[in-house]
C-alpha cells in the first residue's frame, strides 16, 4: 500500500498519477491528509499529557517528603484524571490509525512514469517482437483438438471429476506438462534463482500482505472451516517468506523461483476465449521473485524480461513483449510487462506471462526491509513474473509444431520427455 510520507510529500501527484489507473483518488487522498492531521494532533495532545504527568509523578515524592499528604492527595486525582484522558485519547488514535489503514488498503499502486495513458488492453504498447510465425495450413486443428486426437488432454474428465476449466492430462501430455515444469526451473537455477516448494494454501495475513486481499477474494477459492486460501499463484506465498523480516544489505539481492498449481475462480469467464486451455481454474506456473533495494529494482526488472524472452526463443515460438497501460494493469503493480505467444491455429496472441515492479507497495504491506548502511530501516522493493505459465505455452506448442507427421517437440525439452515427437 501507498505511505502516508508519499501522500504528504506529494498529494497532487499522487492524485494525478491515480488517474492513470482509472482511479479517481481526490477525495480519499483528502480523507488520508485529514485523518493523518487529526492523529498528530491526537498524538501531540498526547505526548503533552505525558510530559505533565512525569511533572506531576515527580511533584507527588516532593509533597509526600514535606508532609503535605493532602495537596499529594489533590495531585494524585489530578493524574489518575489524566491517566484517563490519555486512554481515552489513546483508543481515538488507535481507530483514527486503523481507519488510515482500511483506507490506504483500497487505493492502488501508483503508476511509474513509463506506464503509458489508457483504459483497456487496446491501448497497450508493443515493445518488442520476436521469433518466426509457423506456417500452418488452413485445416490446422486448435489445440483442444489435437489433445483430443493424440489423446493428450481430456476436458470431460475434468468435468465428471471437478468441473469446467480443471483438465486432466494423459500419457504424453502429462510428460510435456511435466517436461515444462522441470525444463523453466532448471532455467531458473542458471539464472540465479534459490528453488522454493510453498505451500498452495495461504492465511489472510498473507493475502493482504501481496494484495491480493482485499481486493480480488471473490477470484480466489477460500476455504471456510479454516480461513485459508487457494493460491492464485506462487507469488504470494513465497514474497510472503519476507514478510516482518528486517534484511541486511549482503542478503540483497534475494532471488527465489517456484513451481506451483495456481487456483482461479475466474468468476464470469465464458465464451471462445476460454475454450481448452486458453483459461483454466486450476494451471501450473513457475513463478521467479525477487527482493531488491530500491535502486537495483528496475535494472532487476529487465534482466526478468530477458529471462522469460529467453525461455520463449528456447522454445520456439513467436512473441512479443506489452507495456501494459494504466486502465489494464493490476491493482499492486507499478509497471507490468505482458509476454504473449502467437498460436496459430487459433489465430490470436496468448498471454503466457507478466512481469511487474511493485516498488515499495507490498513491501509497506508486508514490512518487508532492509537495514542501510546508516543502520535506518528501508522498505524493499519486490518483483515477480511468471517462467512461465503453462496452459497457453502447452496450447502454442501443440499448434504451432503440427505436422502431418505429429507434433514436433522442442529441441530443448527432448531431454525431459524421453521423445521428439507425438504421433
Amino acid at each position: 500500500m501507498l505511505t502516508i510520507q508519499q501522500i504528504k510529500e506529494n498529494p497532487d501527484r499522487v492524485i494525478e498519477r491515480l488517474a492513470i489507473k482509472g482511479y479517481d483518488g481526490s477525495a480519499t487522498i483528502k480523507e488520508i491528509l485529514d485523518l493523518d492531521t487529526q492523529r498528530r494532533q491526537a498524538q501531540l495532545t498526547n505526548d503533552t499529557k505525558a510530559a505533565e504527568l512525569n511533572k506531576l509523578a515527580a511533584s507527588i515524592g516532593q509533597l509526600m517528603k514535606s508532609g503535605k499528604k493532602e495537596e499529594a492527595e489533590t495531585v494524585k486525582a489530578t493524574v489518575a484524571a489524566i491517566k484517563d484522558e490519555q486512554k481515552a485519547i489513546a483508543e481515538e488514535l488507535a481507530r483514527t490509525e486503523n481507519k488510515i489503514r482500511d483506507i490506504l488498503l483500497t487505493i492502488p499502486n501508483l503508476p511509474c512514469d513509463m506506464v503509458p495513458a489508457g483504459k483497456t488492453a487496446a491501448d497497450n504498447v508493443v515493445e518488442k517482437t520476436g521469433g518466426t510465425m509457423p506456417d500452418l495450413p488452413e485445416d490446422a486443428l486448435p489445440h483442444w483438438d489435437l489433445a483430443k486426437k493424440y489423446n493428450l488432454i481430456d476436458f470431460d474428465l475434468g468435468v465428471k471429476i471437478t468441473g469446467a476449466g480443471f483438465p486432466v492430462y494423459l500419457g504424453k501430455g502429462a510428460r510435456l506438462q511435466r517436461a515444462l515444469i522441470q525444463f523453466f526451473l532448471d532455467e531458473a537455477g542458471k539464472a540465479g534463482y534459490l528453488e522454493v516448494q510453498p505451500p498452495y494454501v495461504v492465511n489472510e495475513a498473507s493475502g493482504y500482505g501481496t494484495g491480493q486481499l482485499p481486493d480480488k477474494e471473490g477470484q480466489m477459492y477460500f476455504v471456510n472451516e479454516d480461513v485459508l486460501y487457494l493460491i492464485p499463484t506462487a507469488e504470494v506465498p513465497v514474497t510472503n517468506l519476507y514478510r516482518d523480516v528486517i534484511l541486511n544489505p549482503d542478503q540483497l539481492p534475494i532471488k527465489n523461483c517456484a513451481y506451483s498449481a495456481c487456483f482461479r475462480r475466474e468468476a464470469g469467464s465464458y465464451g471462445k476465449d476460454v475454450r481448452g486451455l486458453n483459461r483454466l481454474h486450476q494451471f501450473d506456473k513457475v513463478e521467479i521473485v525477487r527482493i531488491e533495494k530500491p535502486e537495483n529494482s528496475y535494472a532487476a526488472l529487465e534482466e526478468m524480461k530477458d529471462h522469460v524472452q529467453g525461455l520463449l526463443e528456447k522454445l520456439g515460438l513467436p512473441w512479443h513483449i506489452l507495456r501494459l497501460c494504466g486502465g489494464d494493469m493490476s491493482f499492486t503493480s507499478a509497471i507490468t510487462f505482458d509476454f504473449e505467444v502467437f498460436s496459430a491455429a487459433q489465430k490470436r496472441w496468448l498471454e503466457v506471462s507478466s512481469v511487474s515492479n511493485f516498488e515499495t507497495y507490498q513491501a509497506n504491506r508486508l514490512k518487508c526491509r532492509y537495514r542501510g548502511e546508516d543502520k535506518k530501516t528501508r522498505l524493499c522493493h519486490t518483483l515477480n513474473g511468471s517462467a512461465l505459465a503453462l496452459p497457453r505455452i502447452m496450447a502454442a506448442l501443440l499448434e504451432n509444431n503440427q505436422t502431418p507427421e505429429g507434433i514436433v517437440v522442442p529441441e530443448c525439452l527432448r531431454k525431459y520427455t524421453g521423445f521428439d515427437i507425438i504421433d
